[in-house]
């Protein structure tokens, strides 16, 4: 594991452990970045910009994104083996969801640069000879990313590559807990080309280390963040302070509702997916579940048949989260009913000692209840039986958060009157988590600022300039 700063590979820092999630074992360290070597990474960024890169084109970086998606695809079984070391997610979502997903955030934002046009307008005047308006869009310049552990590659190039596309330089901070790809994708730039201080990679924790010392730097001109709620705001004081624009995806508790009238095998099926991939450990997976009461009982213990069966799943990314989600899992077996999982599965093998949680189905806690109200991140959904449309969007908008919903339901009029009415960024109506990169991703209320996906994210990464021209 080395750090990545002006086109070098770099180990210096006091060394800190990482962990196998599945077995609970240390199986390295990495080093941890001082506030000397961030102040040299944030230089190599500013002077980067005013290097060679200045001058790419569009059409440059264009080619030169397709060139780093080429190289993680070269590599693609080392990304497997990093994503699935860091988080202990199993193999099969890794090779199918993350390093894919990678690849095409690369070639998506590639795409669209190279079709991006900008605008224009003839404005008349009073001699009569007009003038001409256009927009030109400019780098913000150093951007720092940091990225959380779920999905560490996966939101780490969804914005380092629009970040790139636009012409800024990026120093970049994963998560202390995930930072194999990282180390990787810093290894494939260097092989694609990417000039030396255009992309930078710096290790180490949060508070009083790197990735305080990177979001507070007055060298930073942006910040683009994927992570908790409480240190987007951490975050966002920081940037205020030099008015630096924030990019921030943020927690969420998201919910679903099963209205009578749904496929409900359909529904179980979807919930299932929706509550427990990768264990729970994705920003959009849902952990309140309203459902119709007449088929409540019926989708409960379909749910929960499901949750039992359950194979292939991951453990949580660290003991410090396991422990968290068996806090609250405690609370709900003290205030409410289990209905599947609820503890710690045993294995019999070494997988005994790694940070492990069965998929767990709950039921009847009141609304305030801090397992209904909080984020736990984990494998775990809490179902509730409501009466009326309107009774269950006041259950689904309830609370800080607004990321993302499910509607399961088969009229197409009500899908079209309850998803718009929902206070997310995105629902999804019969199905979870089927994305467009090109459309807006992003939350509400405590759940995040701004929009990511498409010429938003481009928007964000650059800054729109007038020229006047008197004809």
């Amino acid at each position: 594991m080395r750090h990545y700063v002006g086109g070098g590979f770099d180990t210096s820092g006091v060394p800190f452990p990482l962990f196998d999630p599945a077995r609970g074992v240390a199986v390295g360290e990495a080093p941890s970045a001082s506030r000397e070597l961030v102040d040299r990474a944030v230089g190599a960024a500013r002077e980067a910009l005013r290097g060679p890169w200045a001058v790419w084109s569009p059409a440059d970086r264009s080619r030169l994104l397709h060139r780093v998606a080429d190289g993680i695809e070269h590599r693609f079984e080392e990304f497997v083996d990093a994503e699935c070391a860091d988080t202990g997610k199993p193999r099969d979502l890794a090779t199918a969801v993350d390093i894919p997903r990678a690849v095409a955030n690369f070639r998506s934002y590639a795409d669209l640069l190279a079709g991006r046009g900008e605008r224009s307008w003839h404005t008349d005047t009073p001699d009569g000879r007009g003038a001409l308006n256009y927009t030109v869009r400019k780098p913000l310049g150093v951007v720092a990313v940091i990225s959380p552990w779920n999905l560490p590659l996966l939101l780490l190039t969804w914005k380092v590559a629009p970040a790139l596309a636009t012409g800024n330089t990026v120093v970049a901070k994963p998560s202390e807990l995930t930072p194999g790809t990282a180390c990787l994708l810093a290894e494939v730039m260097a092989e694609a080309g990417v000039p030396a201080g255009v992309f930078n990679v710096v290790h180490g924790g949060g508070a009083d280390a790197a990735g305080q010392w990177l979001t507070e730097h007055p060298g930073v001109d942006a910040v683009a963040f994927t992570g908790e709620s409480r240190t987007g705001s951490t975050i966002m004081r920081a940037a205020a302070a030099r008015l630096a624009p924030v990019s921030f995806e943020l927690g969420g508790k998201n919910a679903g509702l099963v209205f009578a009238d749904a496929d409900l095998e359909q529904a179980v099926a979807g919930t299932l997916r929706s509550s427990f991939t990768h264990s729970g450990q994705v920003c959009l997976c849902t952990e309140r579940v309203y459902v119709e009461r007449s088929v409540f009982d019926a989708f409960a213990e379909a749910l929960a048949a499901g949750a039992r069966a359950s194979t292939g799943y991951g453990p949580m990314v660290s003991a410090a989260h396991r422990d968290k989600v068996l806090g609250y899992l405690g609370k709900a077996a003290a205030d409410g009913e289990v209905l599947a999982g609820g503890g710690t599965p045993r294995f019999g093998d070494d997988r005994d000692g790694g940070f492990w949680v069965e998929p767990t189905v709950l039921a009847g806690l009141p609304e305030d209840h801090p397992v209904v109200r909080e984020e736990i991140f984990g494998p775990v959904v809490h179902l509730a039986p409501f009466d009326t449309e309107e009774e269950a969007l006041a259950y689904a908008n309830a609370g800080p958060y607004g990321l993302a919903a499910t509607v399961w339901t088969g009229d197409v009029g009500r899908a079209h009157r309850v998803a718009p009415a929902l206070d997310v960024g995105i629902a999804w109506v019969n199905t979870w988590n089927l994305r467009d990169l090109r459309t807006p991703f992003g939350g509400v209320k405590a759940s995040g600022i701004g929009r990511e996906g498409g010429d938003h994210s481009l928007d964000f990464f650059s800054e729109p300039m007038n020229v006047c021209v008197k004809l």
